[in-house]
């Protein structure tokens, strides 16, 4: 079968097209055309049906496990797909590893060094039993993150933009900054003991049962991220879409708990807006997808991310 390539404008991509077995797959013509042009490797494209003329909407996007044929509309002989750039990519373990590995490196660089003499402050620095918890609890975090990123998570998509390293690494690494300056300054005034413990303690919970809802996750796809859609269930996400947003969410309030910064609530309510996007997202897809109909499995009702409130 012969397959054109053209992009969105309509401009041929590949001369000539190219030719392929009727057996071939979606896959099998991405490679095809990173065989042709160097610059689109298979990550790197994004192809769809074209669009009827005058019609509005979304086009089908190519499944790279599908045979080519399954897309033909009456000519199997023939298909024309257009191919969407999408730009340089990085697996998501690079982009995850390098937007954790700034606030776990930052955090003890304001701990440990004399940061605040260079800044200007010159009186004598005393460090107080809960800056130093803090910094364990945090380097604690961005570690497991990181450990997960490696040994836990699995992902649907193989790659992301290389241009969302930039975006998150300056998100988490601002943020990181922003609140080790705060909560290791030597002006600092701790909170008392009872509520240092209470929120290290209730912190530490949830990181653990966060990691147990990774655990969860993991097990809803294979080891090459397939799997689709499927209903999380077990532990808290029998009463939450999102469980692992909700423990992720408490465990910085009990960072914040135990060292009440301005800087670590704002970090707290941003982040929780950002959290509750994505859950509201995935809360409403899962529910289109397993509406009940024609044997497909009903969403059960459930909290989105924050019982009793989302």
């Amino acid at each position: 079968m012969k397959v054109t390539v053209v992009s969105r404008s309509g401009r041929e991509v590949i001369k000539g097209g190219i030719e392929l077995k009727d057996s071939a797959t979606v896959s099998d013509l991405q490679d095809a055309i990173h065989a042709r042009t160097k610059k689109y490797y298979p990550s790197r494209q994004r192809l769809t049906l074209p669009l009827p003329p005058r019609t509005q909407g979304k086009p089908v996007v190519l499944n790279p496990k599908k045979r080519l044929t399954e897309y033909c509309d009456g000519d199997a002989n023939n298909l024309t797909v257009v191919l969407k750039d999408l730009g340089m990519q990085v697996s998501y373990s690079t982009l995850f590893f390098w937007e954790y590995l700034g606030p776990l490196i930052i955090f003890p660089i304001f701990y440990y060094f004399p940061v605040y003499e260079f800044l200007g402050y010159e009186g004598e620095r005393v460090i107080h039993p809960v800056q130093t918890y803090a910094m364990y609890y945090w380097c604690f975090h961005y570690f497991k993150r990181i450990m997960e990123t490696f040994f836990v998570h699995r992902f649907s998509h193989a790659t992301s933009p290389l241009s969302n390293v930039f975006r998150n690494c300056a998100y988490y690494w601002t943020f990181g900054a922003y609140i080790a300056y705060y909560v290791n300054h030597p002006l600092y005034t701790p909170v008392g003991d009872l509520q240092m413990k209470i929120g290290f303690g209730f912190g530490l919970i949830c990181q653990v049962l966060n990691f147990y809802c990774h655990l969860l996750l993991r097990n809803l796809r294979s080891t090459d991220g397939s799997g689709g859609y499927q209903i999380p269930q077990g532990f808290l996400f029998n009463i939450v879409t999102c469980a692992n947003y909700t423990t992720e969410i408490y465990q910085w309030l009990g960072f914040n708990i135990a060292t009440q910064t301005v800087a670590g609530y704002v970090f707290l309510v941003v982040a929780a807006l950002i959290m509750t996007n994505w859950a509201l997202a995935k809360h409403r897809r899962l529910k289109k997808i397993f509406d009940g109909k024609e044997g497909r499995p009903k969403y059960p009702r459930r909290w989105v991310i924050l019982p009793p409130f989302f």
